[in-house]
């Protein structure tokens, strides 16, 4: 479900948020969303996190590496720790 926001801008900063849009082949609010979309991936540590196990579960998995690979990698880890 979508929901709708208003914003302010001074005249100049919508014209040429319009003009720069209409060059990308988008409307001003396609950039707006864009924008908006990216400044919470960049500020969420949740997101963040989530990729990042996204991408050390396919880089595992491409390397065959196993749930008693890493248990013994963690152990050892935390072992040298100590």
């Amino acid at each position: 479900m979508t929901t709708q926001m208003i914003i302010r801008l001074d005249s100049e900063t919508k014209t040429k948020l319009t003009k720069l849009a209409q060059a990308e082949g988008k409307n001003t609010s396609q950039v707006v969303r864009e924008l908006i979309e990216d400044y919470i991936q960049n500020r969420d540590m949740g997101s963040y996190i989530d990729d990042l196990w996204d991408r050390l579960g396919k880089k595992l998995k491409a390397r065959n590496v196993g749930s008693r690979e890493i248990e013994r990698a963690i152990y050892e880890s935390r072992a040298s720790k100590k």
